[in-house]
């Protein structure tokens, strides 16, 4: 117990140190070795066994998802109501702040199937690769080969298939951080790009006295593009609304106004 305490007061006065500094968005995690960046030999749909294999993991995520995220952080789906009316092809957006980020997705979602952008580094040649390849990942690449694949699969997956696409607009993983980070433009490009709504999600945390932290995934009402706005301005619109709607969920869950750290 105590080394859980201390590895939390850790990452707690490193995202201060970073808050303060304006650094938001920074991965102040360290990127492990043997990974490789996607180009265009990579193959995003995958390979029929790959295939096969996401069925599996998907019908055991299906099955131990709600269990595991529940024993692990008391976690809550909260505003699946507002998916009414979603048919399908979309893009998500979830604060990511838990190992177990896409498992709170997947129960988000619910009988929506969901694919998750990560960043390239999680393209690893161990197991744990292996696993995520046939979980649903999606590595992002820095290869303009590989961005072409990526690009092509992500249109047929929304608008062929009708299937969510997840990204983490705050592109750096905060372990239990609060408060909403500033978003990059790459969910909100593709959402304007295939005229898709974005579904907002945002996990905040609940304390009752004397009981450990309770996990919400709170489900956010749908953001659509503005049609009647030039592109980029389409893009920075709906970031704008989407980082609004992160705001307010934030401050209505916590009861405080969100502000953040600065310099003493």
């Amino acid at each position: 117990m105590n080394k859980k305490r201390t590895a939390a007061e850790k990452h707690e006065g490193i995202q201060n140190a970073l808050e303060r500094c304006g650094k938001l968005n920074y991965n102040y995690r360290p990127v492990q070795a043997g990974w490789t960046m996607p180009d265009g030999s990579y193959n995003y749909r995958g390979t029929v066994g790959q295939r096969m294999g996401r069925v599996f993991l998907r019908t055991l995520v299906k099955l131990f998802a709600p269990l595991i995220t529940f024993c692990v952080c008391g976690a809550r789906v909260v505003g699946r109501k507002n998916l009414k009316g979603l048919k399908g092809g979309a893009v998500s957006i979830c604060n990511h702040i838990h190992y177990l980020d896409t498992f709170f997705i997947r129960r988000a979602v619910g009988a929506f199937r969901s694919y998750h952008t990560m960043g390239p580094w999680n393209n690893r040649k161990d197991f744990v690769g292996f696993i995520m390849r046939r979980g649903a990942m999606l590595p992002l690449t820095a290869n303009l080969a590989g961005m072409r694949n990526l690009n092509a699969e992500l249109e047929r997956l929304v608008t062929k298939k009708k299937q969510i696409i997840n990204f983490y607009p705050e592109q750096a993983f905060w372990k239990n951080y609060q408060k909403p980070r500033p978003m990059m433009d790459g969910a909100f490009h593709y959402a304007v790009k295939f005229n898709v709504p974005v579904v907002p999600i945002f996990c905040t945390f609940k304390k009752k006295k004397g009981k450990p932290k309770k996990l919400r995934i709170n489900v956010l009402p749908l953001l659509y593009p503005n049609e009647a706005l030039p592109r980029a301005e389409r893009i920075a619109d709906l970031k704008a609304r989407a980082q609004a709607a992160w705001k307010q969920c934030y401050e209505k869950a916590y009861a405080i106004p969100l502000e953040y750290l600065t310099r003493e």
